[in-house]
């Protein structure tokens, strides 16, 4: 009952006009919809008070909301009116801060809150991390055109924001993007030309079977100090990591001749790294890669055909034998 009250009343228009949801996706307004309450207010009902913890803020869709400060005589000083189309309290939700003013509704009024009534954004986290973080983000870069004051506020929130990002995509193990990541953020971050390079070290197993777990995992790492390496080289890019052993790059503005480069450079590091010395019996081991490689849209402009076809010719080719570098292009591409 409580979301088909909240899709009658809101149409999901002014949430994509407005400059805090504007940078969603409709899917990800639709996610804004589902976790959000509609509140009704009665005139000098109270919105929230003095050294309330921010956990929600308010897009007002009818009425009008003031928002005023208590003084000791009993009086008050009037802080602002939000009329309908304003969103109000999400810089404090954005800080996580407690309120320093009262809000209250001036006539009978009608809002919808975010998160809904019973949520925090921590129980969401785990389901959309991207989208929470972005309208966290925005909220804090909305405020550029209110207060003189913006960059020491920057510099005082994105730590956190970056933080939310960090935790919810990077591999704790590599301190690589995790390639759900992709998953969530494609549609935003391809950019032609976008190189998609994908490595699988050869003979790992037999790494792992004869040194153990550790040793796989402190090639992992070396495996990845390389691949951000080469990230932090061009200034952009994102190095990933995306099953079990299997890692690579994702770099927009590439064009086919830096992206050959990107995949020597890759297979001479690889190849390059430090071999593991003979213990016993047990022989010394070499490092080689098997990489695959592809560039959206010259390649293909369907993403999920080009991520899917790239991938399975790295495995074909690494059962091959491995050792070799291999450009994917979708069949027929110009048919698509």
């Amino acid at each position: 009952m409580e979301q088909q009250a909240l899709r009658q009343v809101l149409d999901p228009t002014p949430i994509k006009n407005t400059e805090l949801f504007g940078s969603l996706l409709d899917r990800e307004v639709n996610y804004v919809i589902e976790r959000s309450s509609v509140i009704h207010l009665r005139k000098k009902a109270r919105l929230f008070s003095v050294g309330q913890k921010a956990e929600h803020f308010y897009m007002l869709v009818e009425g009008g909301i003031r928002v005023f400060r208590p003084r000791d005589d009993g009086d008050s000083d009037e802080m602002a009116r939000y009329a309908p189309g304003d969103t109000i309290g999400d810089f404090d939700f954005a800080r996580k801060a407690e309120y320093d003013a009262n809000a209250e509704a001036s006539e009978d009024s009608v809002l919808v809150m975010f998160p809904a009534m019973g949520l925090t954004t921590n129980d969401f986290i785990a389901e959309e991390p991207y989208i929470v973080s972005r309208i966290l983000l925005n909220s804090i870069l909305m405020m550029t055109n209110r207060i003189k004051s913006t960059q020491n506020i920057l510099l005082e929130n994105l730590s956190w924001v970056n933080e939310l990002h960090r935790r919810a995509y990077e591999d704790p193990g590599t301190g690589l993007w995790k390639q759900t990541f992709l998953t969530d953020e494609i549609d935003r971050v391809l950019e032609a030309s976008t190189a998609l390079v994908m490595l699988k070290p050869d003979r790992f197993k037999i790494l792992v079977d004869s040194r153990g777990h550790m040793a796989g995992d402190e090639a992992m790492v070396q495996i990845a100090m390389i691949l951000k390496k080469i990230t932090r080289r061009m200034g952009r890019g994102w190095p990933l990591r995306f099953k079990s052993n299997e890692t690579g790059l994702l770099i927009n503005k590439c064009d086919a001749s830096q992206a050959e480069t990107i995949v020597k450079e890759l297979s001479t590091a690889i190849a390059s790294l430090a071999p593991v010395p003979k213990q016993g019996d047990i022989p010394a081991f070499s490092f080689s890669g098997t990489i695959a490689y592809t560039l959206w849209p010259e390649d293909g402009r369907n993403w999920e055909d080009l991520f899917a076809g790239c991938y399975s010719l790295l495995l074909d080719t690494w059962k091959q034998g491995g050792g070799k570098i291999t450009r994917y292009h979708i069949p027929n591409k110009e048919a698509q």
